[in-house]
């Protein structure tokens, strides 16, 4: 008789493979041997597979047909499209968010991602960072009580997830992502929803070529070197 596998292993598995792909174990158009991961986690070909598959419904991972699975290799007009995807989402979250009868109750939960965020940067956590600024838009979004628009943008945080940790990684010493988010929570406390939405779609533009940069040295450090296999935990 056959035993299947629970059917929350494919989900441990899915962010164990997740986290190797946004620090940067696994690079960008990396392949995903499935043999490799097999024997990392000490389990069977079927959770592994549909894992990959997991990741690749959002967008982390690529499955090319008679190659397998592979990293995701954006390129740089993907990246650009994404990033400006990013900008009307956060700029539109806080248009809708700034349109509540009584705002104090976001302004006082946004202070406190912000002051995370500044916690995170001052301790060189580039996880604990990039958290912080998600939730710090998550919450805008979820204030308004649109639902597809929190859905639609913590997808899209999750497949750029990779790039926000190479130029976390690059920059943490830097404070513009600290002063930006500041600057947001004092525009919305003062009621310009107009100048908090510019510092978002501002402080974006500003860090997309810095981006593509990082994403670039790591996808060519992908090409140059051989790929490192992954030792078991």
């Amino acid at each position: 008789m056959d035993v299947k596998a629970p059917a929350t292993i494919p989900y441990f598995l899915q962010e164990r493979i997740r986290e190797l792909i946004v620090d940067g174990t696994i690079r960008p158009g990396q392949p995903l041997r499935e043999q490799e991961l097999e024997q990392r986690f000490g389990t069977s070909r079927s959770p592994i597979r549909e894992a990959l598959r997991l990741l690749e419904l959002g967008g982390l991972v690529t499955h090319v047909q008679r190659k397998g699975f592979r990293a995701t290799l954006y390129t740089e007009t993907q990246i650009r499209h994404l990033y400006l995807l990013r900008a009307e989402l956060e700029g539109y979250c806080l248009r809708q968010a700034a349109e509540t009868e009584n705002l104090e109750p976001l302004v006082d939960e946004l202070r406190r991602h912000e002051g995370a965020t500044a916690a995170a940067l001052a301790s060189g956590d580039v996880r604990a960072c990039i958290s912080a600024a998600c939730e710090f838009y998550l919450a805008a979004a979820r204030s308004t009580g649109n639902t597809p628009l929190a859905g639609m943008l913590s997808k899209l945080y999750e497949q750029i997830e990779p790039l926000r940790y190479l130029l976390a990684r690059r920059s943490m010493a830097s404070s513009a992502i600290h002063a930006c988010s500041r600057g947001i929570v004092d525009a919305l406390a003062g009621g310009d929803v107009e100048a908090a939405a510019r510092l978002a779609r501002g402080y974006l533009a500003d860090v997309l070529p810095a981006v593509l940069e990082a994403y670039r040295d790591a996808a060519l450090l992908e090409a140059e070197e051989p790929a490192p296999r992954y030792a078991r935990a």
